[in-house]
């Protein structure tokens, strides 16, 4: 095993097992390689702690892991991106984009919502966190105010999957449909859900809805640049 291979699973293993001193130790080993010009934070995050944390929401679903052994873990992996989310370059971390990220009304479970607004703050993305048992309206409100290009919801139970749709139907009611961008994700969110409420993308696990989110901004932001060009041409025919 590599040094590389071997600080990324001792990373891993501290957030599965929550040991805040053996995750932070961990990401510090980590963090002189990236000093060193040798690796990249944004691996040390995806890579360790979120891999760690994928392991710790496994754990839950199959009920080998119970909440407190979930609050552990999660400050645990925390306690890793305290050490790792200063070191990625300003130019990385100017905003690309704006998420607005919560759970739906009725649901508590915040995991996978967490691990994914550290993988997109990490990946250079401003993240408005609304926590969870968010109440529809909430979500196109601030969205609304912070100009966000992407809405992202999650929750584990299945009578809260209503709550997706709230927002899906409120988006249309007030004609941000169009602009605004929705991704959702959760233990009881499936591709199927997604299309019968016209969500734009699922998230599988948190790597996926990163990947997914990268794609929607990208889109929006290609819009509006097509939209200002039309603008441009328009006044200059005038």
């Amino acid at each position: 095993m590599s040094q590389r291979e071997e600080i990324l699973k001792r990373m891993a293993d501290g957030v599965v097992v929550g040991d805040e001193e053996a995750t932070k130790k961990a990401a510090e080993d980590w963090a002189e390689l990236v000093k060193a010009g040798k690796e990249h934070a944004y691996i040390g995050i995806v890579d360790g702690l979120a891999a760690g944390m994928k392991i710790v929401g496994e754990k839950y679903e199959s009920k080998e892991y119970f909440l407190p052994e979930v609050l552990s873990a999660a400050d645990a992996m925390y306690a890793g991106l305290n050490v790792l989310l200063p070191l990625i370059p300003k130019s990385e971390t100017k905003a690309k984009g704006t998420i607005v990220l919560g759970v739906v009304e009725g649901d508590i479970h915040d995991i996978g919502k967490n691990i994914v607004k550290a993988m997109l703050t990490a990946a250079g993305y401003e993240v408005i966190d609304l926590g969870r048992d968010v109440p529809s309206k909430e979500f196109i409100q601030s969205a609304k105010e912070k100009g966000a290009q992407v809405i992202g919801m999650s929750t584990m139970m299945t009578p809260t999957l209503l709550s997706m749709k709230e927002v899906e139907d409120k988006l249309k009611e007030v004609g941000l449909k169009d602009k605004v961008k929705t991704i959702i994700g959760g233990g009881s969110v499936t591709e199927e859900w997604r299309r019968e409420i016209g969500s734009d993308a699922y998230g599988k696990d948190a790597m996926e809805a990163v990947d997914k989110v990268k794609v929607l901004i990208d889109q929006i932001m290609t819009a509006v640049k097509a939209m200002k060009k039309e603008e441009e041409e328009r006044q200059q025919n005038l």
